[in-house]
This record gives structure tokens, C-alpha cells and sequence, in this order.
């Protein structure tokens, strides 16, 4: 009778237990799923913020990362003040000093050739061996890329104007008409050069501050997109819809 009591008792004990584990499994399992949950709601919350121009990348993977773009970001300073003061001296150099390139690269020429022409000739009465000049060759590979690349630029920039002149989508017409009426009237004001300069400096600048400040500079950029979007509601229902739109689809030959 002892033997069954306890023999019962053990039983008992065994039931409880895998209750108990399998209470805590749970418990644990609904804990794991707690946590994965979470970082679900904070993508969820991330993707909500908005970012100026879309973007869901850093800024230095949106300038494509490597070298440019530790240089437009200022990871080491002295390779990007350099840059930045060799564009100010050219600068200087054709707007400032109104010095012309032909002039400037025949200067240059004469003064590295009369120095290495000296001192190869020099080298045999000072006793010190002469100049190392490197061979320079252009790999053709090179050339081959940048022409490749540039044919399918130009023949995307041709697509994109031959949709917009045929009348197609309204919008981009009217963001290029007025992209192209603030870069003549920047042209008015100064030079090619000039404009050249201003840009550069902006790259090298406005990422930079971007990426320091892209929280308060996006809250901002958010806010202007909705009113903007709210005046060009306005001004397609007053202008745009009044006016023909071309055909949307191509005639089919007979």
C-alpha cells in the first residue's frame, strides 16, 4: 500500500513538473517573441520618418561611398581642404586674376620642362642621379568605361526630354520649365566658372552639414514638401487640367 502511495506521489510530482516546464517555455517563448517584435515596431517607426529625397541609407552610401564621398564628407580633412583649396586657387587663378588656360598651361609647361631639362643635365656635375619621370599611359579600358558611361547618360537625358516634349506628364514639364529658368537666371548673374565654383563649394559643404543635422533639416524639408504639395494641387486644378494633354499611347500601325 506504501509502495502505491508513493508510487503515486512520484507521478504526481512528474505531472507537476512538466507542467511547470512547459509554463516556462511558454513564458519564454512569448518573451522571444516579445523581443522580436520589437525591433519590427522600430522599423516600423523608422519608416514612417520622413527623409529628404527618400532615402533609407546613410548619407556617405548615398554619395556612394569610397574615397568622394570621405572627401565631401570630411572624414580626413586634409585630403578634403586640399581639394577645396586647389579649386579656390584655380578660382582665383581665371575669375580674380583673369588668367586664361591656354596661357596658365603653356607657363606651367615651360616651367616643369626647363626645371627637369636642368636638372638631368646638371645631375652629371652635382653627382646626384637625375630625375625619375614617369611614363604616362591612358589604358584604354578607361577610356572605353567613361565613354560607355557618358553614351548611356546622354541617351537617358534624350529619353527623359523626348517624354517631356511630347506632351505626356504635365508635371515634369513644368519642373524642368522652371529648373531650367532659375539656372538662366543664375547664368545671368555670373559666369560659367563662377557657377562652377559655387557648386563645388556646395558639395563640400551642404552633405557634410546634412549629415550633422539631418533630423532638424528633414522635419523641415517634410513641412515644405506639403506645401508645396498643397500649391500644386492648387495650381493644377486652376492651370494644368485646362490644358490638352497629348496622346498616351503611341498609334498602332494599320
Amino acid at each position: 500500500m506504501a509502495d502505491h502511495v508513493g508510487h503515486h506521489d512520484s507521478l504526481v510530482d512528474k505531472i507537476t513538473e512538466k507542467i511547470h516546464g512547459h509554463d516556462g517555455s511558454s513564458s519564454s517563448s512569448s518573451s522571444d517573441s516579445d523581443d522580436d517584435s520589437k525591433p519590427s515596431k522600430v522599423d516600423a517607426v523608422k519608416s514612417k520618418i520622413y527623409r529628404l529625397f527618400g532615402r533609407d541609407k546613410p548619407v556617405h552610401k548615398v554619395l556612394g561611398g569610397g574615397k568622394p564621398a570621405d572627401v565631401l564628407l570630411w572624414r580626413n580633412k586634409k585630403n578634403s581642404g586640399a581639394v577645396l583649396g586647389v579649386a579656390t586657387v584655380i578660382w582665383v587663378l581665371f575669375e580674380l586674376l583673369e588668367y586664361h588656360l591656354i596661357t596658365l598651361v603653356c607657363h606651367l609647361s615651360i616651367l616643369s620642362l626647363a626645371i627637369l631639362f636642368l636638372w638631368s643635365n646638371a645631375s652629371t656635375f652635382i653627382n646626384k642621379s637625375p630625375p625619375q619621370i614617369p611614363e604616362v599611359v591612358i589604358p584604354e579600358k578607361c577610356i572605353l568605361e567613361v565613354a560607355s558611361a557618358l553614351r548611356i547618360e546622354f541617351n537617358r537625358g534624350c529619353t527623359v526630354l523626348r517624354e517631356i516634349a511630347s506632351g505626356r506628364d504635365l508635371k515634369k514639364f513644368v519642373i524642368v520649365i522652371a529648373g531650367l529658368w532659375f539656372i538662366s537666371i543664375i547664368g545671368g548673374c555670373c559666369n560659367f566658372l563662377t557657377l562652377f565654383y559655387i557648386v563645388f563649394v556646395l558639395l563640400h559643404t551642404l552633405p557634410v552639414l546634412y549629415e550633422k543635422y539631418d533630423d532638424k533639416v528633414d522635419a523641415f524639408a517634410e513641412k515644405a514638401m506639403i506645401e508645396l504639395k498643397k500649391q500644386y494641387a492648387v495650381f493644377e486644378e486652376k492651370v494644368l487640367s485646362k490644358i490638352p494633354k497629348g496622346p498616351l499611347k503611341d498609334k498602332k500601325k494599320v
